[in-house]
This record gives C-alpha cells, structure tokens and sequence, in this order.
C-alpha cells in the first residue's frame, strides 16, 4: 500500500522535508519523543505547513487552448 505522503506532488519545502524524514523514520522518533515529554504532538504537521506556505514550489499552471 502506498503512503499518502509520497504519492502526493509536494507543494513546497515542508512537503519535501515530511517526505525525507518519513523515509528516514526520523517523523516516529519525532513523535515518540513528544510522547515521553508529554506532548500530544511533535508539532511536526504546523512545520510542514508554514514551511509550504513560507517556501512554496512554483507550479505551471495548464494554458486553456
């Protein structure tokens, strides 16, 4: 079965740097790391996003003929 994360085209840097710590596993020792320190979450989805939003990737947009 095929992760949602990679299957999508990434909108900006945040996209890309889930992608590379998903293939590392670097996001479940993110995770299990807040889990010790009590936290609900790593925060690591907010980073993503502002990340896209800070440093979106330029997309073609299709030309109507």
């Amino acid at each position: 079965m095929k992760n949602k994360i990679n299957s999508e085209e990434s909108k900006g840097l945040g996209d890309t740097i889930a992608k590379i710590t998903h293939a590392t596993g670097l996001d479940v020792v993110a995770e299990k790391v807040a889990n010790v320190l009590g936290k609900e979450d790593c925060g690591c989805k907010r980073r993503q996003e502002k990340l896209n939003e800070l440093f979106p990737y330029k997309t073609q947009e299709k030309k109507e003929e």
